[in-house]
């Protein structure tokens, strides 16, 4: 089958750019895959207007953009995530007593896939479809803190990014970063009344088999319905759920 020159460069581009440690010079990008200088700068600048690399001025490196995260997680977003985390949910839902779902991560905001209801229970807001800012949800902020800090930036470019439902939640990166590295230090995301008044959500991500987030598990229950031990009962819960899916899903369970 023959091949299109300019589709194989730009392809070879976005996987030298996935092995990489970090953010690369173009130069050192040109040189690795043999290209010329002037093809590697103009396959770069086409990839960056689709937002699959982003240059980072401060460093003048390259790195993957959004549109190349997102990529990388559509196969799991597509079918197969949603279907095998169904009995994990209901697990946990049984396992707590309140209503779990399953989110990814789309851009700054979350999309939810999956909802098991606990019986007795009001319905939220978190249905099937339902797009949410991501720093402001506990399934966004267990997403959002394995990210590394330039993709946090490009995602949150300014103020205007950082909306809010309720008047509370993170203003500013600077506070976003806190959030998140509180997150990684506990080892789980949380929220209480960020999204809706009177309901508290625990969250922990699901990795896939490079240890990249691509999914979510998160309960939420009535804030004064539960008692500091009951949330650490939630939370070993929740791990137990996301370990599970991504065992079901990677063969591995989550980190």
């Amino acid at each position: 089958m023959a091949t299109v020159p300019a589709a194989d460069q730009a392809l070879r581009i976005l996987d030298y750019l996935g092995r990489q440690a970090g953010p690369v010079g173009a130069a050192a990008l040109a040189r690795d895959l043999a290209l010329p200088r002037s093809t590697a700068y103009h396959l770069l600048g086409t990839l960056a207007e689709r937002n699959y690399v982003t240059r980072l001025p401060d460093e003048q490196r390259w790195a993957l953009g959004l549109a190349a995260y997102e990529l990388g997680t559509g196969y799991t977003r597509q079918a197969p995530l949603a279907r095998v985390a169904r009995v994990p949910l209901a697990d946990l839902v049984d396992r707590t007593g309140h209503t779990a779902h399953l989110a990814v991560l789309h851009g700054n905001e979350v999309v939810y896939v999956l909802e098991e209801r606990a019986p007795g229970r009001p319905p939220l807001i978190t249905d099937v479809g339902v797009r949410l800012p991501a720093h402001l949800t506990a399934s966004g902020r267990a997403m959002l803190a394995q990210l590394p800090g330039a993709q946090i930036c490009a995602l949150y470019p300014d103020a205007s990014a950082f909306v809010d439902r309720t008047g509370d939640g993170p203003r500013s990166v600077s506070a976003l970063r806190v959030l998140l590295a509180e997150t990684r230090r506990r080892g789980h995301a949380q929220e209480s009344g960020e999204v809706s008044p009177g309901f508290s959500s625990i969250a922990v991500p699901v990795h896939d088999h490079s240890g990249r987030p691509t999914a979510a598990v998160a309960a939420t229950f009535p804030i004064d319905a539960v008692t500091d031990d009951e949330r650490g009962r939630i939370a070993g819960a929740v791990r137990h759920a996301a370990a599970t899916v991504a065992r079901r899903v990677y063969g591995r369970p989550a980190r």
